[in-house]
């Protein structure tokens, strides 16, 4: 069955990550916010609420996406999520600082090249 361009449009890609409200979500929520810290798989469970037999699936799923990291039985958010965090807050921050700046403009005029000057 087709759908609407606009439908199309607003779909989600797999490297958006995951739907707010899903299990997928809470957890790692609950991982970035104690980036400094690896919890077992019912530690986890009981801190986000999710049921014991749906954390297993959950976590060993945003392993395979290379979001969070598990040595024998912790789990803790993996380093890449944790660097794609600061690069988005990076990001945001920078555009924000240019939009408070106005360009100097004279400050690269006296290096600026006219190029009516190359002409023959």
């Amino acid at each position: 069955m087709p759908i609407s361009a606009d439908r199309f449009e607003s779909m989600r890609e797999p490297d958006d990550g995951p739907v707010p409200g899903t299990n997928a979500h809470e957890v790692l929520s609950f991982l970035e916010e104690h980036a400094d810290e690896a919890f077992t798989q019912s530690e986890i469970a009981d801190a986000t609420g999710i049921a014991t037999g749906s954390i297993g699936p959950t976590l060993t799923r945003l392993r395979e996406d290379g979001r969070v990291d598990h040595k024998g039985i912790y789990w803790r958010i993996s380093d890449h999520a944790r660097s794609l965090d600061a690069a988005g807050a990076h990001a945001g921050a920078t555009a924000a600082n240019r939009e408070d700046e106005p360009p100097a403009y004279d400050d690269w005029q006296e290096h600026a090249v006219d190029p009516r000057a190359d002409r023959e």
